[in-house]
C-alpha cells in the first residue's frame, strides 16, 4: 500500500503519525474519513499493531458503519477484532461486562425519550409537582445537562438547597435515578455517565481498558461534551496515543452540551501535541468554499484555517428574496424542476436545509402540488410509531422483567381487562414494598385484594410473559417478535379494524420483523439484548438512504456529514437564521455562523440561499431583514437570481455595496402560479413608494399594503437604504427597509 500515492502531503503526515497526541484539524470535505481509515490500515498492516488495541470512536452509527466497511476493504476481516463505534455503543459494550460493579444487572434496559417522559411523570406525581410550575421537558433537559457535566443527583441537591425551584429539580433527579436503578435501567445520558463512574470507582477496570486500548482515535472531537471528554481522558491517560479529528468551525451542538474548548484547548491538555491541518477540500466548487471562508472568518473563537480546492469556481451563489414563504417554496420547486430538466439531475441530488423543523410545512405543501417526491429527515421515526413501541416494550420487558415502565405500557395492550386503577394499585403496592411490579404480579392472589376478573386477566398475562421469557434464549429475535404479535392477539386486533391506518400498522410490524432478520444476518451478537441496543441507539440520520430518489428536506444540524450536488439554504433572515437570540449574544452568533458554514459546505456544485419579505411564524405574519450572513459573502461570489428575466430588476449595482438589507425591487409576476402577498396593479409597472425618502421621519403615520396602518418609531441610515421601525396597529412592530417597504403617507 503506497500511501504517498494515495494521499496528499497533510493526509500522509496524519496517517503516519502514530505515537503521542495528535490533533487533526479537518476542514469540511477534506477527506478525514479517508485519513482515519488509512491510518488504521497503516497501523495494522505496516506497523503490526494488533487490531484489538485500537479504539475508534465517532458520533453516529452510520459513520461508524461506513468507517468499518472502509477499513475492512483495506485490511480484511482483521477489522472485526477492533472497536469502531459510537461513544454510546462503546460504553454499552463496557457496561454489559462491568455494570454489576455499580449494583446493576447486566441485562439492564436502555430507556429512550418516551420511557424517560413516563418515568419523569411518575416522579412528578409522587413529589406533587405541577406541570405548570416545572414542565417534564424542562426536568429532562436539566437532568440531562447535569449528567453531561458529571454532576450527580446528590451533588446537585447539595448545591441548590437554597434555590426553591432548582431544589425541586434536584428532588426529581434523585427520585428519577432511584427509579431507574430499581427498574435496572439506564437512560441515554447514563451510558457515558455510568462508564465514567465505573472507571473512577474501579481502578482495576480502568487499567484493564487502558491496557486494551493503547491507540485511541476520536472523530468529530469538536462535538464532545464534558462526560465524553472525561471518558477519553481516562482511557488515554496511560499511553497518551490519542488522535482527535475535528473542525472547530463545525461545532454546532453547544446547545446540547458540546464544548468547543475541548478542541481549542487540546494542545494545553496534551503537551507535545502535533497539529496537522487538512485544508484541501475535495467536495465543493471553489466559489462555494470561498463563501464559506468569508462567513466563518468573522468568528474569533477558532483556529486559523482556510479551505482550498483544485476544483473550478463553478456558479456564483444564487440569492433569492421572495415575497413570502409560499413564494420561496414555489421558487425552490421551480428551480429543482428546471435543473432536473436541463441538467439531467435526479431528485436525490437536491437538499433543502432550514434552521428549524417548523419551516418544512410550506415545502411539503408546494412539493406535493408540484409532484416532486420528497422525504423529511427528522419527522416521526419508525421506532417512534405506536405499534412499534408497543412490541418493542414487550421485548424490553421480556429481556428485563424489572422494567416497570415497559410493563405499564404492555399490561393492557391489547386490551385484556386490566384497567388503570388495577395497575395503579399494583404499582403503589410495589413501591411500598420496594419491589418491581412484576414481582407483585407473580403473587397477585396473596398480596392484593382485586376483583376476580382482574386477577384472572393478570394471571393470563403473567403466564404469557413467562412463556416469552422461556422462549427468549431458544428462538431468534425475529421469531420472538412473530410469537409476541401473534400470541398476544396484537395483530389480530389490527386485522379486525380493517381500516387504512390499521393496514399501515400491520405493514410496519412486518417491517419490524424484517429489521430483526437483517440484524440476525449482519450482527455477530444475535441476542435480544444486542437487538434492543441497536434499536435504542439508532439515530434518525442512521436510516438516511442516499439512493432514494427524492428531495431531502432537513435541518442544517441533521445535514452535518452529508453532501449534495445542489443545496437550498432557506429562511436566511435575521430572526430565523441567525435566530433572534443569536443577534443579542456574541457566543450564540458564532455558533449560528458555524451552522451556516456547515450548511454551505454541504453543497458540491450549486448553492442557493433564499429569504422572504414576510412569512407566517406561530400563526402571525412577520417581516425580517435578510440574514447578516449573506452580507458577509463577497459581492464577487454571489448574485440575485433573475428567473427568465421575469421578476428582478437590479437597478444600479453600484448601490448594492454589500448592504445586508438590500433587496431587489420586484417588477413583474413570476411564471408560476402563486398568490402574492402584495398586489401588483400592472405587470410592467414598477412598485414605488408614494412616500418620498426625504419626508420619512419618526412619529408619522404610514400605510403598508400588508401590515396596514402604523406609526414610524425610528429611522436610521443602513448603507444606501433607510431602516424603519414601524409599530403597526394590528400587526405589531416590524423592521422594514424603505427601498422595498412600499409605504404610503396617511
Amino acid at each position: 500500500m503506497n500511501l504517498r500515492n494515495l494521499l496528499n502531503k497533510e493526509q500522509y503526515e496524519a496517517v503516519t503519525t502514530i505515537e503521542g497526541p495528535l490533533l487533526i484539524l479537518a476542514g469540511a470535505g477534506s477527506g478525514k474519513t479517508r485519513v482515519l481509515t488509512y491510518r488504521i490500515a497503516h497501523m495494522i498492516q505496516d506497523l503490526n499493531i494488533y487490531p484489538s488495541k485500537i479504539l475508534a470512536i465517532t458520533f453516529t452509527n452510520k459513520a461508524a458503519g461506513e468507517m468499518k466497511d472502509r477499513v475492512k476493504a483495506l485490511v480484511g476481516n482483521e477489522a472485526d477484532n477492533m472497536w469502531i463505534s459510537t461513544f454510546h455503543s462503546s460504553c454499552v459494550r463496557i457496561l454489559r461486562r462491568e455494570i454489576d460493579k455499580l449494583g446493576y444487572n447486566k441485562n439492564f434496559a436502555i430507556y429512550d425519550s418516551y420511557d424517560q417522559k413516563v418515568l419523569i411523570k411518575q416522579c412528578m406525581e409522587e413529589l406533587d409537582i405541577d406541570e405548570k410550575y416545572i414542565t417534564g421537558r424542562e426536568l429532562i433537559n436539566k437532568i440531562s445537562s447535569q449528567k453531561d457535566n458529571l454532576i450527580s443527583a446528590e451533588r446537585y441537591k447539595m448545591e441548590n438547597e437554597s434555590n426553591l425551584r432548582l431544589n425541586k429539580v434536584a428532588d426529581v433527579y434523585m427520585l428519577y435515578q432511584k427509579k431507574l436503578k430499581n427498574n435496572n435501567a439506564l437512560d441515554f445520558d447514563d451510558l457515558i455517565y455510568k462508564t465514567v463512574q465505573l472507571f473512577k470507582e474501579n481502578s482495576d477496570v480502568l487499567e484493564f481498558y487502558q491496557r486494551k486500548f493503547q491507540y485511541i482515535m476520536i472523530d468529530e472531537y469538536q462535538d464532545t461534551n464534558k462526560s465524553q471528554y472525561e471518558l477519553v481522558e481516562l482511557l488515554a491517560k496511560s499511553h497518551k496515543n490519542i488522535c482527535v479529528v475535528g473542525d472547530d468551525d463545525q461545532c454546532i451542538y453547544e446547545w446540547r452540551g458540546a464544548d468547543i474548548r475541548n478542541i481549542l484547548d487540546f494542545e494545553k491538555d496534551y503537551p507535545n501535541t502535533k497539529v496537522i491541518k487538512l485544508e484541501q477540500n475535495y467536495r465543493s466548487k471553489a466559489n462555494i468554499l470561498k463563501a464559506a471562508n468569508d462567513i466563518i472568518s468573522n468568528n474569533s473563537e477558532r483556529k486559523t484555517k482556510v479551505l482550498r480546492t483544485e476544483n473550478d469556481n463553478g456558479d456564483k451563489i444564487k440569492l433569492y428574496r421572495a415575497y413570502s414563504d409560499i413564494d420561496e417554496g414555489m421558487y425552490v420547486s421551480s428551480q429543482i424542476k428546471k435543473i432536473c430538466r436541463e441538467q439531467n439531475k435526479h431528485y436525490r441530488d437536491f437538499a433543502i436545509l432550514y434552521r428549524t423543523n417548523a419551516q418544512s410545512r410550506v415545502f411539503e405543501d408546494v412539493f406535493m402540488k408540484s409532484n416532486i417526491p420528497y422525504r423529511i429527515v427528522g419527522g416521526l421515526k419508525f421506532y417512534d410509531r405506536k405499534e412499534i413501541k408497543d412490541i418493542m416494550s414487550y421485548l424490553k420487558f421480556i429481556n428485563n422483567p424489572l422494567d416497570d415502565v415497559s410493563l405499564r405500557r404492555i399490561i393492557n395492550e391489547p386490551k385484556r381487562s386490566i384497567g388503570n386503577t388495577t395497575v395503579d394499585k399494583v404499582q403503589n403496592f410495589a413501591a411500598s414494598m420496594d419491589e418491581c411490579m412484576y414481582s407483585v404480579l407473580l403473587d397477585i392472589d396473596e398480596v392484593l385484594s382485586l376483583p376476580k376478573r382482574s386477577v384472572s386477566s393478570i394471571k393470563k398475562f403473567v403466564s404469557l410473559i413467562n412463556s416469552f421469557i422461556r422462549s427468549r434464549d431458544k428462538i431468534s429475535v425475529s421469531s420472538l417478535i412473530k410469537e409476541v404479535i401473534e400470541t398476544t392477539g396484537y395483530i389480530d386486533k389490527l386485522k379486525d379494524l380493517k381500516d387504512a391506518e390499521s393496514v399501515s400498522r400491520i405493514e410496519n410490524l412486518k417491517e419490524l420483523v424484517s429489521a430483526a432478520v437483517e440484524f440476525e444476518s449482519t450482527s455477530e451478537d444475535k441476542s435480544l439484548s444486542a437487538f434492543l441496543e441497536k434499536v435504542t441507539l439508532v439515530s434518525d440520520i442512521d436510516n438516511f438512504d442516499e439512493d432514494a430518489d427524492s428531495v431531502v428536506i432537513m435541518t442544517v444540524h441533521s445535514a452535518k456529514g452529508l453532501e449534495f450536488p445542489v443545496v437550498f439554504m432557506v429562511g436566511m433572515e435575521n430572526g430565523i437564521f441567525p435566530g433572534s437570540q443569536s443577534l443579542e449574544n456574541s457566543a450564540e452568533m458564532e455558533e449560528s455562523r458555524r451552522l451556516c458554514y456547515v450548511g454551505i459546505t454541504r453543497a458540491k456544485e450549486r448553492l442557493y440561499m433564499t429569504s422572504a419579505e414576510s412569512r407566517r411564524v406561530f400563526g402571525r405574519m412577520v417581516s425580517y431583514s435578510q440574514s447578516e450572513f449573506l452580507s458577509e459573502i463577497s459581492s464577487s461570489l454571489k448574485e440575485y437570481d433573475n428567473i427568465n428575466n421575469n421578476i428582478t430588476t437590479f437597478g444600479n449595482r453600484s448601490n448594492f455595496n454589500d448592504n445586508k438589507s438590500w433587496m431587489p425591487r420586484m417588477t413583474k409576476k413570476t411564471s408560476f402560479e402563486v398568490k402574492r402577498d402584495v398586489t401588483i396593479k400592472n405587470k410592467s409597472e414598477e412598485i414605488v413608494n408614494t412616500l418620498k425618502a426625504e419626508n420619512v421621519k419618526a412619529g408619522m403615520k404610514v400605510k403598508h399594503n400588508k401590515f396596514g396602518i402604523g406609526t414610524i418609531v425610528s429611522v436610521s441610515k443602513n448603507g444606501s437604504d433607510i431602516k424603519l421601525t414601524i409599530a403597526f396597529d394590528k400587526n405589531g412592530i416590524k423592521n422594514l427597509m424603505y427601498g422595498v417597504a412600499r409605504l404610503e403617507a396617511v
